[in-house]
């Protein structure tokens, strides 16, 4: 059986097969991914109608188990690592005089590589860095620049709508967004309420961005209610 997995720090999704036995929704499994062996939670079965949801670009491969007590343990234990050691690249950063700002640092479960997740004004030569780095910790690093809204998904945060934002919860994709649907459905316009804890504009204006289109294109006026 095949089923739609999410793992890393950026919530990649993919769909990995598992023979062994039918797994439920949210476990905790070890998948094989480019990246090396990683952790990840299965989000559903992978049916033809959820697998067309997925960006043109997920991958597939296999799960490699479920997680047992001792995989937990080594995941917890990599996690409490990588603060010291985000800390740690952020010295050498400074050191270097590398113009960039560090994100998040994600080990990789199978110690395959460490990622590192930026954000900078242009592009950055990092060769020398990640030299160091390499010599650090004894892996291969791997640099990915970020957007400001990709940054988000890496924190999780509570939205005005009181739930988790959706970037953190369920978002694979980050959906294009502009002012102009902002005003098509007649929202505030003050920045600090329809602005997401990115900066940007929430997502949120996306979602009934069409209904509010078509309603415009049929002379409807979306934002009255019928009568």
């Amino acid at each position: 059986m095949k089923y739609i997995v999410h793992y890393g720090a950026m919530r990649f999704l993919g769909v990995f097969s598992y023979e062994d036995s039918i797994l439920p929704y949210g476990s905790r499994v070890i998948v094989k991914t480019p990246r090396g062996q990683e952790t990840g939670i299965v989000r559903c079965e992978a049916t033809p109608a959820t697998v067309a949801k997925l960006d043109s670009g997920f991958i597939e491969d296999r799960i490699a188990r479920t997680m047992t007590e001792a995989d937990e343990a080594g995941y917890r234990t990599l996690r409490k690592q990588e603060q010291e050691n985000l800390d740690r690249c952020k010295q050498i950063i400074q050191e270097m005089g590398v113009v960039m700002e560090l994100i998040r640092l994600e080990h990789i479960f199978g110690g395959e590589r460490i990622v590192l997740y930026y954000t900078a004004e242009g592009r950055v030569d990092f060769r020398e860095l990640v030299k160091v780095l390499a010599a650090e910790f004894q892996t291969r690093v791997e640099m990915r620049q970020i957007s400001v809204r990709d940054g988000m998904k890496l924190f999780s945060n509570i939205g005005d709508c009181g739930r988790e934002v959706c970037c953190t919860s369920f978002l694979h994709e980050t959906p294009i967004v502009s002012i102009k649907m902002a005003k098509l459905q007649r929202v505030t316009l003050d920045p600090v309420k329809i602005s997401g804890h990115c900066g940007r504009l929430k997502c949120c204006l996306r979602y009934e961005h069409d209904c509010y289109a078509e309603g415009q294109k049929d002379g409807v006026d979306s934002t009255q209610p019928e009568t």
